[in-house]
């Protein structure tokens, strides 16, 4: 009877450690995906309902790292919030058809670059969504900002160089105008009930929001008409 002798099975070497530049990629790609994740998940759910245990499974990553980038739930909230105001603002966007310029649509009429508000609601719905949960649920997510000079300088700063310009009525409050403009392209996530009762029409979809970006810039056309 002949014997059989095991097989040796080599042992796997040492794993290589990460290099320094590849860990870096890694923990920027996995900040990201958190980021989005949570973008959609407050945007769907508001502070009080997001779950971080669904954001790391949208994200797929470790629920862990969560607290370990952001400190938790509170703070990503208010580094999700952060990064928000940082964004481009309407005439800076690159995709989805939104026409390119300086923060605030500086180079663009101003006609466009409302129109170019209401093509965000469109694009970057979770966003708006997240903006109106927290305006519903004020008292119950962590304070970011409450001072609007301090929240929106660069908006405001472009608002008083068009009225100075001549393109925006000079005897209205920057404030007011820029809070105008902001709520009237946030209409469809704020009022879809009445943008379906009045157009009979899908509110987030883009029919709508082609049209309406469309006569919305000509009622901003009519401020700089009527002066």
């Amino acid at each position: 009877m002949t014997r059989r002798v095991p097989r040796r099975v080599p042992r796997p070497g040492p794993r290589r450690a990460p290099e320094p530049e590849e860990r870096h990629r890694d923990a920027v790609a996995s900040r990201a995906r958190i980021l989005a994740a949570a973008v959609a998940e407050f945007g769907a759910k508001g502070y009080a309902g997001a779950r971080v245990s669904q954001i790391a499974a949208r994200a797929g990553v470790n629920q862990q790292l969560i607290s370990y980038y952001f400190g938790g739930k509170a703070g990503l909230y208010r580094e999700l919030l952060h990064q928000g105001q940082r964004r481009p603002g309407p005439g800076e966007v690159e995709s989805d058809g939104i026409e390119k310029t300086g923060r605030g649509g500086s180079e663009l009429p101003v006609d466009v670059v409302v129109g170019n508000y209401v093509m965000q609601t469109l694009y970057h719905r979770d966003w708006s969504r997240l903006l109106v949960w927290q305006a519903l649920t004020e008292g119950d997510t962590p304070a970011i900002i409450s001072d609007p000079e301090r929240a929106y300088p660069e908006d405001l700063a472009v608002i008083r160089r068009r009225q100075q310009a001549g393109e925006l009525p000079a005897d209205v409050d920057p404030a007011c105008l820029l809070l105008f403009f902001f709520a009237a392209a946030t209409a469809s996530v704020t009022l879809p009930q009445v943008v379906r009762g009045l157009f009979n029409t899908d509110p987030a979809g883009q029919e709508f929001h082609h049209h309406y970006a469309e006569q919305l810039g000509r009622l901003v056309r009519h401020l700089r008409q009527e002066r």
